[in-house]
Parts: C-alpha cells; sequence; structure tokens
C-alpha cells in the first residue's frame, strides 16, 4: 500500500532569509506570496521577538553566539534569501550571513521588497556572491530558487549581471 502523495511536497523549500529586523513584515508576506502560489516555504532564519531584540541592541549577547546559531539555523537551508531594502546594505550582520552562505555553498538570492521601484545599494557581500537578485514576482523568485540564475531590476526590469562567481550547484 502506498500512501498519497502531497502535490505540494514537491514544492517544499527550505530557506533562510536574512533581513533587517525592520523588515520582518516582508518575510511574512514573501512566504505567504510563495505559498498563494504553490510554494511552501520553511524559514529558519532568526526573528526575535522584541525582549530579545533589545537584548541583542544592548550588546548582551556575545556576537560569537550569534554567529553559531545563525550556522546552525543556515546549515539546515537549502538556499538564503536575501530581502533588501533601502537599509540593507547598511547592515553588518546581513553582509556576515551572505558571506557565511558562501562558504557553506548555499544558492544566494536576493529578493527586492515589495514596492521598491528606484534602485537602491546592494549589500557588498550580495554584490559579490548572489546567483540571482530579483524583484517581488513570485515566478522571478521560485525561478532563482530552483536555480534559473536571473538579474533584475526592482521593477523587474533585466540588470546587468552582479560582479562576483556566481556558482549554482
Amino acid at each position: 500500500m502506498y500512501a498519497r502523495i502531497d502535490p505540494y511536497m514537491k514544492n517544499i523549500k527550505n530557506v533562510f532569509i536574512s533581513h533587517h529586523h525592520k523588515d520582518d513584515a516582508h518575510v511574512d508576506k514573501l512566504t505567504s506570496m510563495l505559498s498563494k502560489n504553490g510554494c511552501q516555504i520553511r524559514n529558519s532564519s532568526i526573528r526575535a521577538k522584541p525582549a530579545n531584540q533589545q537584548r541583542l541592541d544592548k550588546g548582551l549577547v556575545k556576537d560569537a553566539t550569534i554567529r553559531r546559531l545563525l550556522r546552525m539555523k543556515m546549515s539546515w537551508a537549502g538556499t538564503v534569501i536575501v530581502l533588501v531594502g533601502k537599509e540593507t546594505h547598511s547592515r553588518p550582520w546581513v553582509d556576515w550571513e551572505i558571506s557565511e552562505a558562501s562558504k557553506q555553498g548555499k544558492r544566494i538570492i536576493g529578493v527586492y521588497e515589495e514596492g521598491l521601484k528606484d534602485k537602491v545599494e546592494l549589500p557588498n557581500a550580495l554584490k559579490e556572491y548572489s546567483t540571482s537578485i530579483v524583484d517581488w514576482e513570485s515566478n522571478s523568485i521560485m525561478d532563482a530558487i530552483n536555480g534559473i540564475a536571473s538579474f533584475q531590476n526592482p521593477d523587474g526590469s533585466p540588470a546587468p549581471r552582479q560582479d562576483g562567481p556566481h556558482a549554482v550547484c
């Protein structure tokens, strides 16, 4: 006797979503948008509750502890998605997460936040290690997760390929 295969099981993706903590709402919107389009995202990224965020902001958690936790969370994911907003380029932890994703051999996808129409500065590590940078559109994001490299501007128009290795394994 065979178990019935759930059609969504084919579209389960384990990802780590790197983002500026002020952009938490976009993480929810991203996973919801992809879910509505037939892809279940299992996100292993860290989203600090307000009390924990205060501890982080006050420096009460050692960087080594944060790095260890991030490495563990990221190692489970097949793809690292970087939500790109107006302030993302200035976030040192986002840059570190991208570099760590590269060390772990992850596919690294930049996704411009919903509503961005103008170009924004990209994190340096994303410029160097991205395999795709796409607009806020489910087909573009899913193609990138599935290994179809694409480089776009926030409005979805084609963008020149960024410098870097862009290796997709």
